[in-house]
């Protein structure tokens, strides 16, 4: 029974993409598409356990969805040569099964649409195609879940009632969607990585995903160099995965980590998607913080890492697509690059009303106020930091730094 159990588990955190795309591909209803899916993983919990788990089951979970929305249509007395298109296209697509990420990628540029208001964009790629739910969006995107779940529902019914395409888009439009798929991605990506390793069930699996789905953008759309650029930025980060936690499951700092740890074939991975999307001369976000990682990742040859680069790079992105985040992460390379009158500098521009509740800001504080001996003021900041942080280890690593203060 448990066997069974963590294969449906196991099917819903990897396969809920590709069967959400394929559902909803006939019927550009991903609300019903979506509720299919839940029914036939509930059949799945009833009737796995009794009758064994099925040699392929990815397919099952489908046909049985597949069998609950004609369930559905029937009973809604859809018109007969409605039901009869409707089966032809699905098909058609359990003969391309195999075209299954050409699928989710139509739905992604679905649901980055210009009809769809671009505030809801990235939270429904999220939910529909990675299968996050309406809390844990609503969490990270600091709305309320019960707002977030009534945006999420109204922009599926306007992509059902509008007709929105479930297709790539033209050429020329193609430049402003993909920013959206691509911000969606990494959205994604940094929900994982904000996790502590192992600490949630799926996360790490999330990640795989998100950088699956980069995998299948960047070979889908192969011209656009930030789409090689954000998958380069994910690969030079999830290198770096095992060496973010000790052997007691302790938070490990960047400049702390043990370099043997990190990937060595992801990095070289990384390393050619970021010389493809340079090839193209043109600036890109993702390819700025692409290569900001990749000098980290020198460190894994060199023993040293490279500040003089760093800034260069933290000053070209902040120029060119300024945030709080670059900012923020800005002040942090100065503090470990030992400049501490230009990461003095660079916090009191960051504009205090924006970071209230923005972690990663009352960490640089922190660590800059330690180094210029404010002490009081940098356990203030430490507690700020701590109240903000979820994850365990991170936060026993803030305790010990705010508690050494005392032994100064």
């Amino acid at each position: 029974m448990d066997r069974a159990r963590d294969t449906v588990e196991k099917a819903a955190r990897q396969s809920h993409g590709r069967l959400l795309a394929i559902l909803a591909a006939g019927s550009r209803d991903i609300a019903a598409a979506e509720e299919a899916l839940s029914q036939a993983f509930m059949t799945a919990v009833e009737l796995w356990p009794q009758r064994g788990i099925p040699s392929n089951p990815e397919a099952w979970l489908l046909t049985a969805a597949r069998n609950a929305m004609h369930n559905v249509r029937r009973y809604n007395a859809v018109r007969a040569d409605a039901v009869l298109e409707i089966e032809r296209r699905y098909e058609e697509l359990a003969a391309l099964e195999t075209a299954i990420p050409d699928e989710r990628l139509k739905l992604l540029f679905a649901c980055a649409h210009p009809t769809i208001d671009p505030a809801i964009r990235t939270p429904l790629m999220l939910q529909a195609i990675l299968g996050m739910e309406a809390m844990r969006i609503a969490d990270a995107f600091l709305v309320a879940p019960a707002t977030m779940s009534q945006r999420l529902v109204r922009a599926k019914t306007k992509i059902r009632e509008t007709g929105v395409p479930f297709a790539l888009p033209e050429p020329e439009d193609l430049p402003s969607r993909l920013e959206h798929v691509l911000d969606a991605i990494y959205a994604a990506f940094g929900t994982a990585w904000d996790e502590a390793p192992g600490a949630q069930v799926g996360m790490a699996d999330l990640a795989q995903e998100a950088i699956y789905l980069g995998r299948i953008v960047a070979a889908l759309i192969p011209g656009h160099p930030e789409a090689h650029g954000l998958l380069a930025l994910m690969l030079y980060c999830e290198a770096r995965r095992p060496a973010r936690r000790d052997g007691h499951g302790h938070f490990v700092p960047l400049d702390r980590q043990d370099t043997r740890l990190w990937s060595r074939d992801l990095i070289i991975e990384a390393e050619r998607h970021l010389t493809t999307a340079s090839r193209f001369r043109t600036f890109g976000r993702f390819q700025c913080e692409a290569a900001i990682q990749s000098v980290h990742a020198q460190r894994a040859i060199t023993g040293t890492t490279n500040y003089a680069a760093l800034g260069t790079l933290y000053d070209l992105l902040l120029t060119r697509a300024p945030s709080i985040g670059v900012m923020v992460s800005r002040v942090a390379m100065l503090i470990s690059a030992g400049d501490l009158a230009s990461a003095l500098h660079a916090l009191d521009q960051v504009p205090v009303e924006r970071v209230a509740n923005y972690q990663p800001y009352w960490v640089a504080r922190a660590r800059l106020l330690v180094q210029t001996g404010a002490d009081g003021a940098a356990a203030e900041a430490y507690d700020r930091a701590i109240s903000l942080t979820r994850d365990g280890a991170t936060a026993s690593f803030l305790r010990t730094q705010r508690e050494a203060l005392g032994s100064r």
